[in-house]
Parts: structure tokens; C-alpha cells; sequence
């Protein structure tokens, strides 16, 4: 189950980047569907000045606060011309990014970013900051991919979400079977049975497995029964169930590439191995071109 996200706000993470802006805008559509407010925050870590002894002066200070002011200001203001019942606030704090934000999302319902940046939140391209986040904070943390100027999600794709029967997996499936219903939007779960490195290695495994029918219809049997009462709580949601012999990161990816958003636990077993700092959730970080939810279990 993911934590109880009422009254909490969605956060954004803002850096004068267009991938932070487009980050932003896509987080005012999810707050806005979720009746939820919006902050936005700008976090300015004041340079060392290497092998001088010197500290920066304030008034250098002064300049980063001003131009944080500014940037989240205008972020603001598009985003109220465009959502003007959204409640919005926005908040420039003199700290390290990272620090930052697990210090936000623990009374987030959501922490937004983009898939690069600059300045306070440089090095986002590479994953650096959504793995951290994922690794320490205390919500679901999205990363932006948009393909389209506004941040809105294109119309009519579905949301796609990885199931393993993980804690983190259950609250990866309740998240996104919130989001699709949000959205009105179709479901896609997919669930792989295989981690084999290659086809060569799965033809190998087979010469000790005589009924893999059986195994498939097993696993096609484990992602009905976890998907089977959320579909009774969202009645309104269709859903498509892809049971799958394939690597989780490449079923994931093909499934979401026409998606308009993609869900993940933030850590699995099973098919979803690893997830916590592992090689399917950073892939997904690095390579996923629709917005990405990596999910949180409640604790």
C-alpha cells in the first residue's frame, strides 16, 4: 500500500533547466487531477571556493537567492495562468539538492523532476538524483520525459505498470491503477517470468524444465489474483495483462513507448530484481520515454 497522500502536496524540482520546467508542468497536471496542492522548490548550494581559504561573499549569495526567487516565480505564474484553481506555493532553500528533497518528501505525496539538469540539481541525465532519491527518500518519486512542450501526457496512451508480487510492487499497482483511473486511461500490467541473459541461456534451461506451459499459466494465475482487488475498487479501469518470457526492462520499455506514463516499485523480487539501487529501476531512470513513477510500500 502506498502512504496516505491526503492534504499532502506534489513537489517539483526546479533548476532554470527546460527539462525542470517541463518537469514542473507535467507535476501541476498531476497535483490538479489529484486535487492536491503544488510546491516548487529551488534548492541553491552556495560553491566552494577551492584551495583559497576564502569563503563566498554574501553578497554573491544574495545574487543565487534572487535568481532562485525569480525562476520559481515565473514557473509559478505559467502555471497558474494555465491551472488558476491551483493552489500553488513555491520555496528557494540554500542547501545541497539531494538533502533536499528526501528532507520534502517526507510530507510529499509526490516529488517531481526531470530527466536533466543544471545547477542545484545537475547530473539528473545520468540518474544520479532520482536514484538517490528513490534509494532514501519517503514517497514516489516521478522523472519527466516530456514530449510535449506543455508537460501534458499525450492523449489516449495507457499507463503501464511492472507487477512481481513485491511489497513495492502492490504499491506500484495501487498507484498506477489511481493514476489510470485519474486519467481515464487504459491499464497495461506486465509481469515476466524469465530472467534469462539471453535466448541461448533460456534454450539451455529448458533441456531441465519439461512444463513451462504450466509455469506460464502459473504466473498468467499470480498476476490475476494481484491484480484481481484493485480492479474490484476501480471498476472504471480496463486492464491488459502481459505475461511475458523477456528481461523486465526491455517488456517494460516496449509496452510503455507509447504510454503516457510508466510505474515501477521501487525495489522487487522475481522478475523485478533489485530494485532499490538495481539494474531494472536505473535502466528504467536512464532509457523510459514517458514519465516515470517509481513507487514507495509504505513502511
Amino acid at each position: 500500500m502506498t502512504k496516505d497522500i491526503t492534504g499532502h502536496a506534489i513537489v517539483a524540482a526546479v533548476d532554470g533547466s527546460e527539462s525542470a520546467r517541463h518537469a514542473a508542468l507535467w507535476a501541476a497536471v498531476e497535483a490538479s487531477h489529484r486535487h492536491l496542492p503544488l510546491r516548487i522548490v529551488n534548492a541553491v548550494k552556495v560553491p566552494a571556493v577551492p584551495y583559497s581559504g576564502r569563503t563566498v561573499e554574501q553578497r554573491y549569495i544574495d545574487v543565487l537567492v534572487h535568481d532562485g526567487r525569480d525562476l520559481v516565480a515565473g514557473i509559478k505564474a505559467d502555471i497558474t495562468e494555465i491551472h488558476p484553481d491551483l493552489e500553488v506555493h513555491s520555496d528557494v532553500v540554500l542547501a545541497d539538492s539531494v538533502a533536499t528533497l528526501v528532507a520534502e518528501s517526507g510530507s510529499a505525496a509526490m516529488l517531481v523532476l526531470g530527466s536533466s539538469g543544471l545547477g542545484g540539481f545537475s547530473g539528473m541525465l545520468a540518474g544520479s538524483t532520482a536514484v538517490a532519491l528513490v534509494a532514501h527518500g519517503h514517497c514516489p518519486v516521478a522523472v519527466i520525459r516530456s514530449r510535449t512542450p506543455d508537460g501534458v501526457p499525450p492523449a489516449g496512451g495507457p499507463v503501464v505498470v511492472g507487477v512481481d508480487g513485491s511489497d513495492a510492487s502492490e504499491a506500484a499497482v495501487e498507484l498506477a491503477f489511481e493514476e489510470a483511473s485519474l486519467r481515464g486511461a487504459d491499464l497495461v500490467a506486465v509481469h515476466t517470468w524469465t530472467e534469462y541473459a539471453s535466448d541461448s541461456a533460456y534454450a539451455y534451461a529448458r533441456q531441465f524444465v519439461q512444463d513451462w506451459d504450466a509455469i506460464e499459466a502459473k504466473q498468467r494465475e499470480m498476476l490475476a489474483e494481484r491484480l484481481a482487488g484493485w480492479q474490484e475498487k476501480y471498476p472504471d479501469v480496463i486492464v491488459r495483462r502481459i505475461v511475458t518470457r523477456d528481461r523486465p526492462v526491455s517488456a517494460l520499455l516496449e509496452q510503455s513507448a507509447n504510454a503516457q506514463l510508466l510505474v515501477v516499485g521501487s525495489r522487487g523480487h522475481g522478475g523485478f530484481t533489485g530494485m532499490l539501487l538495481g539494474s531494472t529501476s536505473q535502466a528504467l531512470i536512464y532509457h523510459a520515454t514517458c514519465p516515470l513513477i517509481v513507487a514507495r510500500p509504505a513502511h
